[in-house]
């Protein structure tokens, strides 16, 4: 049998259980009585806290925060791509048209604020890792049984469902990861963190061009059920956010109003995430059918395109993310926007293939740099206590006010060409989302808490 932790009288005569961890409070023995003013459940909150390690402050946490956090927004962003992929073939499984198919992604995307309100909110008031880890086995558990709808009503409950899924991941993975790592390195990492959606693009990309014609779009969903497994590592190697312990609301109410009192800067934060949204969606969501009609591509040949240009996004994200270290967020942010402006020419009208795709990885790599500021960018402008609400909420409602955009760059091409249609749309979201960048406030490698 073990030895039994050894027992002492304290000064006061109470005797106190000494724990072999150090990372450990002293517990008293026996417990205080239950405050019945206040209720058992806060008694039991107070008896577990004792028995809980404090926030880890090893300097390798980070990194596994990290991780977590871009392999969620990767498997995220797999599934969501994988319908735009499929979207025919599922079809014609179900008998639709693409016009009726097209509303699964509509149905996504408004639903993704409803999830980052609900996990945003528990983040803020409960923490960053249990919310985070729910939230990846619920968008798990939808992925899988998609590959199993068995009919077209089915298929639209599960693509909103997963709405708020996707809409919940974002804000609390990426306020974890920025609320942890190092503030010098806040940039380059947040343009890592943000590149996961172009990961799980580009991933979504390769399983199309090589399963898709050997399974079926089926079995691309039930590959959907990895994400339970990183809610493991999570449980395993990721701690809970410092910060969040420091800053966190004391009930409710407090949390309620702390958002009313920020309204202000909520507005612009939506405002910044819309025009950042027009400029990614506006260069993505139509580029596939831009291929077909302009270009004649066969369906492996866009997907061979897509990917290629996600490689341009990844390395995008990095490089302007780390720049924002040196020259700040907005600059970084407005910068890369400008040289998107440029680029469009030969993302547009390329008189050759070699060019078209040199065009479409540079666009991406601007595109997707500006991107890269943005994790960092809103956890710095975001309240310490409203950090898990705030950047996914914003960010969130910014995705359905720009959800319109393929519809917009649909009509223009009904009048012109489709890549005059493609080329009047991203100047003007371009610039707008410049100017708007411009607008806000800089805060780079502020202290978050």
């Amino acid at each position: 049998m073990g030895t039994l932790p050894r027992l002492h009288d304290s000064a006061g005569g109470t005797r106190t259980l000494s724990l072999l961890s150090s990372s450990r409070p002293s517990l008293q023995w026996p417990l205080p009585a239950p405050d019945h003013e206040r209720g058992l459940g806060v008694w039991l909150v107070y008896a577990n806290s004792l028995i809980s390690p404090k926030p880890a402050t090893a300097p390798n946490d980070h990194i596994a925060a990290l991780i977590a956090s871009f392999l969620g927004w990767t498997l995220d962003a797999f599934d969501f791509f994988l319908v735009v992929f499929t979207l025919t073939a599922i079809g014609k499984e179900f008998g639709r048209p693409d016009k009726q198919m097209a509303l699964s992604i509509t149905l996504t995307l408004a639903f993704r604020p409803l999830g980052a309100f609900i996990f945003g909110l528990i983040a803020d008031r409960y923490g960053r890792r249990l919310p985070l880890m729910i939230d990846l086995v619920f968008f798990s558990v939808i992925e899988v049984a998609t590959g199993f709808a068995p009919n077209f009503t089915t298929f639209l409950i599960l693509r909103a469902l997963f709405g708020i899924g996707m809409g919940g991941e974002w804000g609390v993975g990426a306020s974890l990861a920025m609320e942890k790592v190092p503030p010098q390195l806040r940039g380059l990492l947040s343009g890592l963190l943000q590149q996961g959606y172009a990961a799980g693009y580009l991933l979504a990309a390769v399983c199309y061009f090589f399963l898709f014609d050997q399974v079926g779009w089926r079995p691309l969903f039930y590959l959907g059920g990895l994400p339970a497994l990183l809610a493991v590592f999570i449980r395993m190697r990721v701690k809970e956010s410092a910060v969040w312990e420091r800053n966190k609301s004391a009930d409710w109410s407090s949390l309620g109003r702390a958002i009313v009192s920020h309204w202000k800067l909520f507005l612009y934060l939506t405002a910044l995430m819309m025009m950042m949204n027009f400029a990614s969606h506006g260069t993505q969501d139509m580029y596939p059918t831009f291929l077909e009609r302009q270009w004649h591509f066969s369906p492996k040949e866009r997907a061979l395109m897509t990917a290629f240009s996600m490689v341009g996004a990844l390395l995008g994200g990095v490089a302007v993310g780390g720049l924002s270290d040196r020259f700040g967020r907005r600059k970084a942010l407005i910068g890369a926007l400008v040289l998107a402006v440029c680029v469009i020419p030969l993302w547009a009208y390329s008189p050759s293939v070699a060019l078209l795709a040199a065009g479409a990885f540079l666009m991406q790599f601007f595109v997707q740099g500006a991107w890269g500021v943005i994790p960092a960018h809103l956890s710095e402008l975001s309240p310490r206590n409203l950090r898990g609400f705030f950047p996914g909420f914003a960010y969130q409602c910014g995705v359905l006010l720009a959800g319109s955009v393929a519809y917009v760059e649909a009509v223009f091409a009904e009048h012109m060409s489709y890549s005059a249609a493609m080329a009047l749309t991203a100047a003007t979201v371009f610039v707008l989302a410049a100017v708007v960048g411009g607008l806000g406030k800089e805060r780079k490698g502020g202290d978050l808490g």
